[in-house]
């Protein structure tokens, strides 16, 4: 009796144990034919006007490539590394399962290791992340269920599509690319043992977070394969004496990222977000490459040249307890960080003098001198507006060993990095490049950093224009039949306000000019002479000739949008200056040129767009003006072109803004500075001393082959005029200069009051005919 009950109790044991092994194991462990069938979704390529891709919008995470596109070197270094015995075991490797046991025993809790690449692609497929025994069996038994269903080769090629390599890269083909900018197909064997090694533990090893740990462990990698028989030692040696070269950390990972996100709202706002990550668009854009490489560029070196004008704010970070000898005797030569240049780059100080610092720059050897670092004897102080002065300047007053600093690499001599002292900016700002005649958009920045801030200033932040909106007010002048010799007072005038007080209007510098022609006006961009000017002219025909330029919101009707005080992005002002740059029409971004659908049907084919505000003689005299701003005006800092190049300044009060939107006749660029909450930049930081140099800075290097002038109409003409009066002279002198002028609207000779009046005397009469 007691033993058949318990063989009952037994029975029902068993049972009960088989279903809670089902519920609590084996239920919802997914068919590994849902994995044979597994297709990535079709995903939305994006390219640039030369129709290489720069972006790719998808559900899944990396592009999918055949074992077939994979190096084999490759395949045997993640071997090597992962599971050298793949091809002996059936999902499970029992002796490395009995290593890891052991391990798990002696810290008494789960440990990740022993994993085969079989159990890691379940892993990656179908499980969750959680370290507990539930998992580890669903693991092992989803395993060996994958292993019967599938080929070796087929599960190696799932899991070097899936698997996670650092730095946002899910598989080879796209870590190949985020890495060294190419195909897995082109990349060596150095290269492929730097991808292997990752996969341990990618944030660790990751070559942008410390180098030379990234190649020892790449060397590790060769020598597991030359161990395993992938490599002869030959071969070894040879791939690890060869260096690393890795793409541009920031081009790599945000270069187009404001770009991108801008075609990728318009694009859900058009298609659907189902058409957009799943339905296989092809979206040709307008960007061109090497203007978005110099455009983040300049813009970021010219934040950075701006926040150190507000002085030092200390280091990043300390750590305790460096072991200086140790950190010296791991450290890399500094070859590694040549495709660093122009970024920022941590370091850690292992030693510091007077005038000089050892450091630790990315796991390489740096050196940095006092004279790289002189800009930090300025001190920041919150709500100092001019910084303070450190005395007796020296880095011993800036560090100590253990602190963590900002560097950018200057130069690589025999192995040493020399490097200069920076910080990450708190300033902002935005760079938008178009073409004039076509509204193309060729290059968007729209902050300093996109990892950090997805928020593009370019489209959405709002402030006010400043002065960078007078050329619409002399442009209604000279559209109203004035010319850039009328005469206009600049002298002090107050009008009343609806509180009951007085608006005074005042000039930059607090002084007067008195009688001015139009064109000085705009030069030196004087408010009050351009308050009278639009007082005189109206303010509801400004307003009107405002919305012709492409402001639609947030436009005042008083004087004071005579200086800028409507608020606009800096898109829709940069937009505005192509009434100027192109003959007179204003032109409508454009972004993208067409968008294929996956059969290839032409869904959106976008042609250049604009609307005639104002006559191309009117737009000619306005760019003659403003190239007069860059040439001896208030943007004296943008000269230096070797085109033809015209733009006008902005300040805002307080200096909360500075800009600078100018042309060629090729390329329109607008530039914006300022604090995301608006604080002032500073005294004197104007957008002459702030914009213009970044302008430069980026047009320099994306027009250095143009050629060309401004197309000047057939019907200007050019006449000797008297500086003070404006009025027309007979040929030139000491007080008189050429000036432009439409046919029909040249000025009156200056002594023609006088020939009346001898008229009047000889003849009799009024004079007047």
């Amino acid at each position: 009796m007691k033993i058949r009950t318990i063989i009952k109790i037994s029975f029902l044991l068993l049972i009960l144990s088989g279903v809670a092994f089902y519920f609590f194991i084996l239920k919802d462990l997914p068919s590994v034919e849902q994995l044979k069938s597994y297709k990535p979704a079709a995903v939305t390529k994006v390219y640039a006007n030369d129709n290489v891709l720069i972006g790719e919008f998808k559900m899944e995470r990396g592009r999918y490539v055949s074992i077939s596109e994979i190096p084999q070197y490759l395949v045997y270094a993640v071997l090597a590394t992962e599971d050298s015995r793949f091809f002996e075991h059936k999902g499970l490797d029992y002796f490395a399962l009995m290593r890891a046991l052991g391990k798990d025993i002696i810290h008494w809790r789960f440990k990740e290791g022993g994993s085969t690449i079989t159990q890691q692609l379940a892993k990656i497929l179908y499980l969750s992340h959680e370290k507990t025994l539930r998992r580890k069996f669903r693991e092992a038994i989803l395993a060996m269920r994958i292993e019967g269903e599938l080929s070796k080769e087929e599960i190696l090629e799932l899991y070097l599509n899936r698997t996670y390599f650092g730095e946002g890269a899910y598989g080879v083909e796209m870590a190949s690319r985020v890495y060294f900018g190419k195909s897995v197909r082109e990349i060596d064997l150095t290269e492929a043992a730097m991808l292997a090694g990752l996969l341990k533990s990618p944030g660790y090893y990751s070559p942008y977070k410390n180098i030379k740990r990234a190649e020892d462990r790449m060397k590790l990698v060769l020598m597991r394969m030359e161990k395993e028989g992938f490599l002869r030692p030959s071969e070894r040696r040879r791939a690890a004496k060869k260096g690393l070269r890795l793409l541009n950390a920031g081009a790599k990972k945000e270069g187009y990222g404001y770009f991108l996100s801008y075609v990728r709202n318009y694009l859900e706002e058009e298609y659907g977000t189902e058409m957009v990550y799943k339905g296989g668009l092809r979206v040709y854009t307008t960007l061109r490459r090497w203007a978005q490489i110099q455009a983040r560029r300049a813009l970021r070196e010219g934040l950075e040249a701006v926040d150190k004008q507000r002085g030092w704010r200390g280091v990043t970070g300390h750590i305790d307890g460096v072991d200086v000898q140790k950190e010296l005797g791991s450290i890399a030569r500094a070859d590694v960080l040549s495709s660093l240049k122009g970024e920022l780059l941590r370091a850690t100080v292992l030693r510091v003098y007077r005038d000089k610092a050892i450091l630790k720059v990315n796991g390489a050897y740096g050196i940095l001198k006092l004279r790289d670092a002189r800009w930090a004897r300025r001190v920041f102080k919150p709500k100092q507006k001019t910084p303070l002065y450190t005395e007796n300047f020296n880095l011993e007053r800036l560090f100590s060993t253990g602190d963590v600093i900002l560097v950018k690499l200057i130069r690589i001599e025999d192995g040493v990095a020399y490097v200069s002292l920076e910080q990450e900016p708190l300033v902002q700002g935005a760079l938008i490049a178009v073409q004039p005649k076509t509204g193309y958009i060729e290059a968007m920045a729209g902050g300093y950093d996109f990892r950090k801030s997805q928020f593009n200033r370019v489209l959405n932040a709002r402030r006010q224009a400043g002065s960078a909106f007078k050329p619409v007010v002399y442009a209604l002048a000279l559209e109203k039949g004035l010319t850039p010799a009328t005469i206009i007072k600049d002298e002090p005038i107050s009008y009343p306000t609806g509180d009951g007080g007085q608006w005074e209007p005042v000039n930059y510098d607090r002084k007067y000019s008195g009688p001015v022609r139009l064109r000085e006006a705009l030069v030196n961009s004087l408010n009050v002479a351009t308050v009278r000017l639009a007082e005189s002219l109206g303010v509801e025909d400004l307003v009107s000739f405002a919305k012709a330029c492409g402001f639609e919101r947030n436009i005042p009707y008083d004087l004071s949008l005579a200086l800028g005080s409507l608020t606009v992005s800096p898109l829709r002002l940069t937009m505005c200056y192509t009434v100027f740059a192109n003959e007179g029409v204003r032109m409508n971004p454009v972004a993208i040129k067409q968008v294929v659908s996956s059969d290839g049907r032409i869904l959106e084919f976008n042609i250049p767009e604009g609307s005639k505000v104002t006559s191309p003689e009117v737009a000619y005299l306005v760019t003659s003006m403003l190239e007069d701003v860059i040439q001896r005006g208030t943007g004296r800092r943008a000269a230096g072109l070797k085109v033809p190049s015209a733009g006008k300044t902005g300040t805002t009060d307080n200096f909360i803004d500075a800009w600078f939107v100018g042309y060629t006749p090729g390329l329109l660029a607008g530039i914006w500075v300022g604090y995301d909450d608006p604080e002032s930049l500073g005294n004197g930081m104007s957008g002459g001393r702030v914009a213009a140099p970044i302008w430069l800075n980026f047009m320099r290097a994306v027009t250095k082959d143009d050629t060309g002038d401004f197309i000047k109409p057939d019907n200007i003409v050019k006449y000797y005029i008297d500086k003070e009066t404006g009025l027309q002279v007979l040929n030139n002198s000491a007080n008189s200069i050429e000036e432009y002028f439409i046919d029909g609207t040249e000025p009156e000779w200056k002594y023609m009051n006088r020939l009346r009046k001898l008229l009047k005397s000889l003849f009799g009469g009024t004079g007047n005919d």
